[in-house]
């Protein structure tokens, strides 16, 4: 047990929100009265209740950390919020510490037994539940449990490292799970849980669904060793940079097939999008064009770099779930929908 985590920077929220089951965050400011009195309570719920990666407890000074309190739109003084699975489930303003302590035991409880039979939609014994690079945006769920893993295709990927499945497994990357010196990104005496092209930096990934999505948002996490001066750069994998996406093709599509082919989105992941601490970058999506998805092809065009190949260690979809697809399903549905 622990007391709570002072929050210095939105990206550390957002990588506690993603690796903790529940987030719970008392927005004060060393001025207010009321929060100076409820902070012993907060304390003492955290010393009792925290977890590691199940239930954290958090504070932002909203005097330093104004960015934080205009994203979650705090108007009053104390407020707590709380975060299930990365979303945003109850908001007490005030002085309420009954309310308060009433939402943070209930939902202490509700962690405590997923992880005890395993979790919805994680890996069974990952105490820790589904691993996420970056934060839901509101009203939005991790819907990656809906890729059809059976269907997966991936080309020009190299043996040498993890099968396409790879991608789509809910735990932690090895490499952050290790830390991130060059031994750990290289896979050296550990599972190489990620996957790299082979004969170039190109990749092309085939990803059905189990159900028609609304795709908001996909997560891609990276993470190649640093360079070291004495190194051929040449050798070390590359982060994607450019990406076509396809919807709804009933099969994957060859290299020279997808250059004649209007992609639904192109996106560029510049160096700035990428998380420092998660190797993640959110690619924001034309949510128009992704209303009733069965199936997304990403076609990685080039690297960030001068390698000669690149790499991925986790995608998930961020989205919501509609109709169950039934076999033959995807034909009946536009391309261009």
């Amino acid at each position: 047990m622990s007391g709570p985590v002072q929050i210095s920077s939105p990206a550390q929220l957002t990588a506690l929100l993603s690796s903790s089951r529940v987030v719970v965050v008392n927005f004060y400011k060393e001025s207010s009265t009321t929060s100076n009195a409820l902070s012993t309570v907060y304390d003492q719920l955290a010393s009792q209740l925290s977890r590691p990666n199940i239930i954290t407890f958090t504070k932002v000074n909203c005097d330093l950390e104004t960015q934080i309190a205009l994203s979650y739109s705090v108007t009053s003084i104390p407020t707590f919020i709380i975060f299930k699975n990365g979303v945003q489930t109850t908001k007490v303003n005030g002085a309420n510490p009954q309310q308060l302590s009433n939402a943070i035991r209930q939902l202490a409880t509700e962690a405590a037994s997923d992880d005890a039979v395993g979790g919805p939609g994680e890996a069974s014994g990952s105490a820790g539940g589904t691993w996420r690079g970056a934060g839901l945006p509101r009203g939005y769920t991790d819907v990656t449990d809906h890729v059809d893993v059976r269907g997966l295709d991936l080309l020009n990927s190299d043996s040498e490292f993890g099968s396409v499945r790879t991608l789509f497994e809910t735990t932690m990357p090895t490499t952050l799970a290790m830390g991130k010196g060059k031994k750990a990104a290289s896979g050296s005496e550990s599972k190489k849980d990620w996957i790299e092209s082979d004969v170039d930096e190109q990749l092309m990934l085939y990803l059905p669904f189990t159900a028609t999505l609304k795709v908001h948002t996909i997560h891609i996490t990276s993470c190649p060793p640093k360079s070291d001066d004495d190194e051929d750069d040449d050798d070390i994998p590359m982060r994607p940079k450019t990406i076509h996406l396809y919807t709804n093709r009933q099969h994957n599509l060859g290299f020279e097939e997808a250059e004649d082919i209007p992609a639904t989105q192109t996106i560029e992941i510049k160096a700035s999008d990428w998380d420092e601490k998660t190797g993640t970058a959110k690619l924001e999506l034309r949510f128009v064009k992704f209303q009733n998805v069965a199936s997304i092809i990403m076609f990685v065009v080039d690297g960030d770099g001068d390698g000669e190949k690149t790499r991925i260690d986790r995608i998930r979809i961020i989205g919501d779930a509609g109709e169950k697809l039934v076999p033959g399903k995807l034909e009946k549905i536009d391309h261009d929908s």
